[in-house]
């Protein structure tokens, strides 16, 4: 899910986690979907790059589910764009996802940090 080439550097994203970061975002208010995009990459210091397509996949699941909502606007270079809004759905989606990827990492954390019974020995 990059718009440019995968490096080791960055991180591809899951379904999930795109779905997730949209919401968090929209959280600072209404987007379109390339702001959403560059929202995402700035916010991951440059380890996230979200492709296209799968944005635009991810908006139109979101807005099916009722977790957003979208309308037509201008964007601020005076090109005609669809923004999105958090919906109150979409908040308390973004509640529930949030709550579950801190215990997933907190889990992953956990294992990863986690001593083997080969290092005592």
């Amino acid at each position: 899910m990059t718009t440019q080439p995968t490096s080791d550097d960055r991180i591809a994203l899951l379904q999930g986690t795109l779905d997730l970061l949209i919401l968090k975002t929209l959280v600072l208010g209404p987007q379109h979907g390339q702001g959403i995009a560059r929202s995402i990459q700035r916010q991951s210091e440059e380890v996230f790059f979200v492709d296209h397509g799968s944005l635009y996949l991810a908006l139109q699941r979101l807005e099916e589910r009722a977790r957003i909502s979208a309308e037509w606007g201008v964007s601020e270079n005076n090109r005609r764009a669809r923004f999105y809004r958090l919906t109150q759905q979409g908040r308390e989606q973004l509640v529930q996802k949030t709550s579950e990827w801190e215990r997933l990492t907190r889990a992953m954390g956990l294992v990863l940090g986690g001593k083997t019974g080969m290092e005592e020995a």
